[in-house]
């Protein structure tokens, strides 16, 4: 059954209208009309609802709560430096099938894209709605939260909300001994909001390992294999899917 979220919605209210594209999904895309039932996320809830009325806007109403297990127990925030292409857009759609939190896109030293101004708003509007139809189709109860781009710098000062910072460094894997990021994993359980650091294509340099150290960030191995800027990500969240879930 088809996923639909009504961000302005409020869940002490029995009917509820579902407005733009998503009205269009459900009359012309869908061919839903009155009588037919859907999924209704309302502020982090999730319903069954029955459409009344199917017109330029779709009336509907709440018919009982359902059980929603789809969130991961933590709150998991990935923090990319800056990649090429439309790897972020990769980054962000299969992050959210897996269970991100948020996404904090960040400038940083190696990351050979700059975002200006009217870019970067057109970006993030891009993300949100990528973020968006990604909840949707893994049946998410919540969609990602998808932050403006950092500086390094406040990076820095939003790791400083985190229960726990973990950087995905490669220099630690190609080092014997390394902290292999398993191990980390069985340190969080009394954890409950977890930051996920990312470097772009040319990794994380030597100036902003030293701060994410002295910030007091962990720094872990993903396995014995130097991974891609986008698949790093993705792995790491479905290491945290088997731990916790």
């Amino acid at each position: 059954m088809q996923r639909y979220f009504l961000e302005d919605g409020h869940a002490d209210q029995d009917y509820l209208n579902i407005t733009g594209d998503d009205a269009k999904h459900i009359t012309k895309v869908m061919r839903q009309s009155a009588g037919d039932r859907l999924i209704a996320v309302v502020s982090g809830k999730v319903y069954l609802a029955e459409i009344i009325n199917a017109a330029m806007d779709v009336h509907i109403k709440l018919l009982e709560e359902l059980p929603d297990r789809s969130e991961l127990p933590k709150q998991v925030t990935i923090a990319c430096g800056l990649p090429k292409g439309d790897k972020l857009e990769l980054i962000t759609q299969k992050a959210t099938e897996l269970g991100m939190s948020a996404l904090l896109p960040y400038a940083a030293e190696r990351s050979i894209v700059k975002w200006d101004g009217v870019k970067s708003a057109k970006k993030i509007e891009r993300l949100k709605k990528i973020a968006k139809e990604a909840a949707e189709q893994s049946h998410r109860s919540r969609i990602p939260l998808i932050h403006t781009v950092h500086s390094f710098r406040e990076l820095l000062e939003s790791a400083k909300n985190f229960d726990a910072v973990i950087v995905a460094y490669e220099e630690e894997a190609k080092q014997e001994g390394g902290k292999r990021f398993a191990e980390i994993l069985k340190s969080l359980y009394d954890k409950d909001s977890i930051l996920l650091v990312f470097g772009p294509e040319g990794g994380i340099s030597q100036a902003e390992a030293d701060a994410l150290a002295r910030s007091g960030a962990q720094f872990a191995a993903l396995g014995p294999r130097i991974l891609r800027t986008e698949t790093a990500p993705l792995y790491a969240l479905s290491a945290l899917s088997y731990e916790f879930e």
